[in-house]
């Protein structure tokens, strides 16, 4: 019987192939347990009568940072359990802020795939992972350079 909730091989993840996850909307004590967790006492966080008053971003925001955790945890237990061994290095774009209540999903889209050189039996794969709201908008764009399993001791030059 096949176990889902298993990562993707690296065999599954040839360049250009896409899919997303599933979503999770994010809630105002998500964001309050995060940023008490990672101390992250900026003003814009902790204190909604600046957010009201003075901030030029109204409403309860989530840190960007939070909208990347989430994509990971997303990410994690959809694609990468028992098959994702290194995250190995990214860029990371904030497009757009997401706030208490919106929905958010990743979108990724296969930039880079190769045998590791010096790691038979494992690829490094780059993705370009879109975070995306329920109304369409962008929150965060990032391409993670990950190694990953291969199924078989493929290597390089072969």
């Amino acid at each position: 019987m096949q176990t889902v909730g298993l990562g993707l091989y690296f065999e599954d993840l040839p360049v250009g192939k896409t899919f997303k996850t599933v979503a999770r909307t994010i809630q105002d004590a998500d964001i309050c347990a995060f940023i008490n967790v990672v101390h992250m006492t900026e003003v814009l966080f902790t204190d909604m009568e600046f957010v009201k008053n003075e901030s030029d971003i109204k409403g309860r925001v989530a840190p960007g940072s939070l909208s990347y955790c989430y994509a990971e945890g997303l990410l994690a237990q959809a694609t990468m359990q028992k098959t994702g061994y290194a995250f190995l290095n990214m860029e990371l774009n904030i497009e757009n802020p997401a706030f208490a209540g919106d929905t958010i999903h990743v979108e990724c889209e296969v930039i880079e795939a190769r045998l590791s050189k010096s790691r038979p039996g494992r690829g490094l794969v780059r993705t370009r992972n879109k975070v995306v709201k329920h109304n369409g908008q962008v929150v965060l764009t990032y391409t993670p350079l990950r190694m990953i399993k291969c199924r078989s001791e493929l290597k390089a030059g072969e």
